[in-house]
């Protein structure tokens, strides 16, 4: 999780939350964890050297890997 646009996909995640009119607490503390778990997601499929496109594919998506 600490390669190139990594802070980018949770910037875009944040401004995402904020946009559906969350509070800025609850933006922040929903984005960390969606953008935590899509790069759980991420790295059970690919392993070690995550991109931000692999992390970012992963959210939304639903259900056991």
């Amino acid at each position: 999780m600490a390669s190139a646009g990594m802070g980018d996909t949770l910037s875009g995640i944040l401004a995402s939350l904020l946009g559906q009119g969350l509070v800025p607490v609850q933006a922040a503390v929903a984005g960390v964890r969606l953008h935590a778990r899509a790069g759980e997601r991420a790295g059970q499929l690919h392993g070690y050297g995550l991109s931000a496109t692999d992390v970012a594919s992963q959210l939304g998506e639903r259900g056991p890997i």
